[in-house]
């Protein structure tokens, strides 16, 4: 598996037109990097309430199958790990005690999940995953 390379110039380079630059890593890397996708997919990014959750969970899973079905892998692999992000920060969130908003963060936590569960799991991603690393990761 290849790593993500942090010395490419993602600011002004867009991975649509360059799939070939992009490398999955691990977790969540590049969320705040990759272009197009950080402008796509981050403004729709909420993990505050399990309405928020509810909502920006619902948006992210929506763009993620528009790029499965252009074909896109690397947009719905950004997807899907905005969808992890969502579970690991409110995830953070829960755990601390003080504010006694801890159980709407997990029950927010809960939300990313499922949405980032079935992402990962969809057979169409899986195999793009498959034949991006195939191609570029040789």
């Amino acid at each position: 598996m290849r790593r993500f390379d942090y010395s490419l110039d993602y600011a002004d380079l867009d991975l649509r037109e360059h799939p070939e630059l992009y490398a999955v890593g691990r977790g969540e890397q590049g969320v705040f990097h990759v272009e197009p996708y950080k402008s796509e997919l981050l403004p729709l990014w909420e993990f505050a309430t399990v309405e928020k959750a509810e909502r920006s969970s619902a948006a992210i899973a929506e763009r993620f199958g528009a790029y499965l079905a252009a074909g896109d892998f690397v947009g719905a692999d950004m997807a899907r790990k905005y969808l992890q992000m969502g579970y690991t920060r409110a995830r953070r969130y829960a755990n601390r005690q003080e504010g006694g908003k801890a159980q709407e963060k997990a029950d927010a936590a809960q939300v990313f999940k499922a949405a980032w569960d079935a992402a990962a799991a969809d057979a169409t991603y899986q195999r793009l995953r498959a034949e991006h690393r195939e191609r570029y990761d040789a």
